[in-house]
């Protein structure tokens, strides 16, 4: 039995995902969601993608809620849109149907159906226009996610000049320390029960207990020692 899988990304921790999951099984609600949480541009970076499309098989349909959730550059992705598509993987874009596997088939299988005649010739060159037409709204709605991605990191940046020539302070102040509820706890921690002070567990103990890794741990611990507290 043919499978439905929607495929949700996000790129930036700021991003929610559940707006994409949402419109998926709105539309398929049988399908199984594959969650990803990628911080960056690389296409070979989104391991769960590369899963979903190794396992996905002829007949089975691949949902996304935007093109630019498959790939945000407009080359790989739609060398990867014709590969799918070879393989008989059917894809489908919520906010861009236009361009769906079964429209692009339909391209392919329609045309104008030839006469035997020396009219064939006018009708395979508007044949293979067609097809070309098609080709290119594919490549158009790649292109287009991508010129947005580049718009967004553009108007991010003529932002943050723009705070800073207002001058305003850009990221965070030098010498202030960032307190997050994870940081106080584990510090709580190391100061009631390392040896350091007082208490009865040694240093690996202590960074079982508390949750840290070793280098966070002693970065802790150099702050407690000298009487920082975050």
């Amino acid at each position: 039995m043919n499978k439905e899988y929607g495929y949700a990304r996000i790129s930036t921790p700021k991003q929610n995902i559940d707006r994409q999951v949402r419109n998926i099984l709105s539309s398929h609600p049988r399908a199984h969601i594959v969650k990803e949480v990628y911080t960056g541009t690389k296409f070979q970076g989104r391991k769960e993608l590369d899963k979903l499309l190794n396992k996905a098989t002829v007949g089975d349909t691949i949902i996304f809620d935007s093109v630019s959730r498959m790939s945000r550059n407009a080359e790989e992705g739609f060398v990867m849109y014709e590969k799918l598509f070879n393989q008989g993987i059917i894809l489908v874009f919520l906010k861009e149907p236009h361009i769906n596997t079964d429209t692009y088939k339909k391209a392919l299988q329609g045309g104008i159906p030839t006469t035997g005649t020396n009219v064939d010739f006018i009708l395979d060159g508007i044949n293979k226009y067609l097809l070309a037409l098609a080709k290119e709204q594919i490549k158009l709605a790649f292109d287009q996610a991508e010129k947005e991605v580049m718009d967004l990191h553009q108007r991010t940046a003529e932002g943050i000049e723009t705070a800073r020539l207002a001058g305003k302070q850009i990221g965070q102040k030098p010498g202030i320390k960032l307190t997050t509820k994870k940081s106080v706890t584990a510090k709580d921690i190391i100061q009631k029960h390392n040896k350091s002070f007082g208490g009865s567990l040694n240093d690996v103990e202590t960074i079982r207990q508390a949750g840290v890794s070793r280098k966070t741990f002693y970065k802790y611990k150099r702050e407690l020692l000298s009487g920082i507290v975050e």
